[in-house]
């Protein structure tokens, strides 16, 4: 599974990437996570705000960070 955090180096970025890592290494599952930084590439996945997830290549969330548990509920479907 591949997991990709879209953002920059702010507070909320860095707190995505955390709950999400959290998340992963709760449920035991194998994922690659990737930090997104570049702008371009950003904007390739037509997000309008920061921080955002994307699992495979479907955007679960932008412009907010998600908590663990929720996070967790996406990695189990």
């Amino acid at each position: 599974m591949k997991i990709m955090i879209l953002g920059s180096d702010c507070a909320n970025c860095r707190r995505q990437e955390e709950n999400v890592r959290k998340a992963v290494a709760e449920l035991g599952v194998k994922a690659e996570i990737e930090k997104i930084t570049d702008i371009e590439k950003i904007v390739g996945y037509d997000v309008m705000s920061i921080p955002a997830i994307v699992i495979g290549k479907e955007v679960m969330s932008y412009g907010r960070v998600c908590d663990v548990s929720e996070i967790k509920r996406w990695l189990v479907k």
